[in-house]
């Protein structure tokens, strides 16, 4: 992680596109809201599409949001840790997409990042923060997040950069190392942000959107499959999507599971 003072602003491209990515046939839900040790966070997610084959996989997106405050008007603590889990019917295979590396897009705009690592764009998002002090602030206050497949550290990744030009033109990329696991959730990614005071300010929010199709050896692949996992003789399934976890300075951790359901197609 690391982050820099970009370019003169005439050579400056922010991309305008605000995150409106169809999610058709996607189940919408009211979010999840958790709230412990002065601290609130609202979660979202959908899966889209929603009508999944009962056997096998098909292409799908994963999305999933937070907003972090404060409770009774008080600014959150400093976010230090996230991880997000991905249900186990769902499976991420980037196999056969270009692999970014860290220094391609760090430090870099936006116009920068896709320049270097288009091929590797995995998903969209956005991000925000609260910066209370400029001159120190380690990541914009706002930005729309490029997603790209990736390594970290010797892992597979997913390194989301984030460019925006306030409170200072800024560059800041959060690597999401991606393990696999056991159990419910087979998919697990998870992120640490930079150890600074809170004297700067404090992460708002963080959305990501994950899904696309590509070709490779001459075959169609996707990213991200999922089967719906209906018992036989049902035609709908609950689920749980995703389990989103949060550890805050202070020692604060907070975490919720979004449930969804899902339909078997055809």
């Amino acid at each position: 992680m690391s982050r820099s003072r970009s370019p003169a602003p005439a050579t400056l491209l922010l991309a305008a596109l605000v995150l409106t990515m169809a999610l058709a046939l996607a189940v919408s839900a009211p979010a999840e809201v958790i709230q412990r040790d002065h601290v609130r966070i609202s979660l979202t997610g959908k899966l889209s599409p929603s009508a999944l084959p009962r056997r096998g996989a098909a292409p799908v997106t994963v999305s999933v949001g937070a907003k972090i405050a404060g409770t009774d008007g008080a600014s959150p603590p400093q976010l230090q840790r996230m991880a997000i889990a991905i249900n186990a019917s769902g499976h991420l295979e980037p196999a056969g997409l270009p692999s970014c590396r860290l220094g391609q897009i760090q430090p870099a705009t936006t116009e920068g990042a896709l320049e270097a690592c288009r091929g590797s764009l995995v998903g969209r998002g956005s991000f925000s923060a609260r910066v209370l002090l400029p001159e120190q602030a380690p990541f914009p206050s706002a930005g729309e997040v490029y997603a790209f497949n990736g390594t970290y550290r010797g892992h597979p990744a997913i390194l989301a950069h984030v460019y925006g030009t306030q409170p200072a033109p800024t560059s800041y990329t959060l690597p999401f190392q991606i393990t696999r696991t056991k159990g419910t959730f087979g998919t697990l990614l998870s992120a640490s942000l930079p150890q600074v005071t809170s004297q700067w300010g404090y992460v708002t929010g963080l959305s990501l959107t994950l899904g696309r199709t590509f070709s490779a050896h001459g075959a169609r692949r996707s990213y991200l499959s999922a089967g719906c996992p209906a018992p036989a003789g049902a035609s709908v399934a609950p689920f749980r999507l995703a389990r989103a976890s949060f550890a805050f300075a202070g020692g604060a951790r907070l975490g919720s599971t979004i449930s969804r359901s899902c339909r078997v197609r055809g």
